[in-house]
C-alpha cells in the first residue's frame, strides 16, 4: 500500500507523514518545494518517503505525482482556494481521496461536483476527515440511528479556545469571509438565523452550560446526506466564533505555523450531536479527545487506509457513508478518544 500526502511540508501534512511512518505504510510526500519536503520528511522520521515535486497549476504533472499511489491525503488548505486541483488529479490517477477540510462551502462543492467522475474512475472521495468533520458526522449518524425519526439535529463543536496552526487560521478566515453559515431546513439550504447567538448547551457530564453561536460546521453539509431530518444545524462556543470572526489577513500571518507540543497535548476537543423527534424525545452523543491535530492525522490516514484495504462504494461519500461509524470511532480510542450515545 502506498499513500500520498499533498501539502506534506505543512503542519498537518507533516503529522500525516509521521502517522504513515508509525503505521508502516509507504508514504509519498508531494508538494511544490523539494527542500521543504525533505525537511518535513526528516522531521516526521520518514526519511525513506518518496518525494515528488508538483504544484497546482499543471494538472498532468500533479496527476503524474500521484501515479502508483493507492490513495491521496490532501492536507493543503484553504481548500476553497487550493483543494479542487488535488481532487481532480487524484481521480485522474485512479487514487482514492481524503482530505482534512472543515470548510462548509468546499465540502458541498466536492460532494456535488465530483461524484460522477469518481464513480467512472472507480474511486472513493471522502472530504472532511478531520477532528471536527469526521467525528461530528460519525456521531450524528449513531445518534440518528438511535432516534429513528429526526426532526431537529444539532452538531456542535464545544472545544475551548486554544492554539491553532496558521493553516487553520487561513482556512477559517477564508471560510468566514466567503458566506454566512448554512443550515439544512425542510429539504434545502438556508442561511442560519442571525439571531441564533446566545443559546446555551449543557456540557456532557455536568450541569455547566455554555453559550453557543451558529457556525459553518462541516457536519451541517455531510449529515443530511445520510440522515433524514427536517433540520440540521451547527454551533460552536460563542467566544470561539468571535475569535474566528475577527481574523484579519495580518492576524492570520502572525499565527505560528505549528502550535507547540504542550498546547496540543493540553487541548481537548469535543464534538456533540443532539437530535430530537416531533414527540420531544432527545438523543445525545459526544466524541471527545486530546490533540485535535494529532487526531486529524490519525483519522485521515486510517480513512485512506480503509478505502484501499476494505473498499467503499465509488463516488463522493461522507465519513459515515464510507465507514462504519461505531467501528471508526472505536479505532480512535487508541489515540485517547472516547464516545457515547444516550437518551438525554
Amino acid at each position: 500500500m502506498r499513500i500520498a500526502v499533498y501539502g506534506a511540508s505543512g503542519f498537518t501534512g507533516g503529522l500525516a507523514l509521521a502517522e504513515l511512518r508509525r503505521r508502516g505504510i509507504a508514504a509519498v510526500a508531494v508538494g511544490r518545494d523539494g527542500e521543504r519536503l525533505r525537511e518535513a520528511a526528516d522531521r516526521a522520521g520518514a526519511r525513506d518517503a518518496d518525494l515528488r515535486i508538483a504544484g497546482l497549476g499543471d494538472h498532468a504533472v500533479l496527476a503524474d505525482a500521484f501515479h502508483g499511489c493507492d490513495a491521496v491525503v490532501n492536507c493543503a488548505g484553504p481548500f476553497a482556494l487550493w483543494g479542487e486541483p488535488v481532487v481532480r488529479a487524484a481521480i485522474a490517477a485512479g487514487c482514492h481521496y481524503v482530505d482534512t477540510t472543515g470548510e462548509q462551502g468546499y465540502l458541498r462543492h466536492v460532494l456535488d461536483a465530483f461524484d460522477a467522475d469518481a464513480r467512472r474512475a472507480g474511486v472513493t472521495v471522502v472530504p472532511g476527515l478531520a477532528d471536527d468533520g469526521g467525528p461530528g458526522d460519525l456521531i450524528a449518524a449513531l445518534v440518528a440511528a438511535r432516534l429513528g425519526d429526526v426532526d431537529d439535529l444539532l452538531v456542535a463543536d464545544l472545544r475551548r479556545p486554544g492554539a491553532v496552526s496558521r493553516g487553520t487560521a487561513r482556512s477559517m478566515a477564508a471560510a468566514g469571509g466567503a458566506a454566512v453559515p448554512l443550515e439544512y431546513r425542510d429539504g434545502g439550504w438556508a442561511a442560519a438565523p442571525a439571531d441564533d447567538t446566545g443559546r446555551t448547551i449543557a456540557l456532557p457530564g455536568g450541569p455547566e452550560k455554555v453559550a453557543v453561536a451558529s457556525f459553518a460546521l462541516p457536519g451541517v453539509v455531510t449529515v443530511p446526506r445520510h440522515v433524514r431530518a427536517r433540520r440540521v444545524r451547527g454551533a460552536i462556543r460563542t467566544e470561539v466564533a468571535a475569535l474566528f470572526g475577527g481574523l484579519t489577513a495580518d492576524a492570520v500571518e502572525s499565527v505560528p505555523e505549528r502550535p507547540d507540543e504542550a498546547s496540543r497535548a493540553g487541548a481537548r476537543w469535543l464534538m456533540l450531536a443532539e437530535a430530537s423527534d416531533r414527540s420531544g424525545r432527545t438523543v445525545r452523543g459526544e466524541v471527545t479527545g486530546t490533540d485535535g491535530y494529532g487526531t486529524t492525522a490519525v483519522i485521515a490516514v486510517e480513512g485512506a487506509r480503509r478505502l484501499v484495504a476494505d473498499g467503499a462504494p465509488a463516488g463522493t461519500r461522507t465519513p459515515a457513508e464510507a465507514f462504519d461509524p461505531a467501528d471508526l470511532l472505536g479505532f480512535l480510542a487508541a489515540s485517547g478518544a472516547s464516545w457515547r450515545v444516550e437518551d438525554a
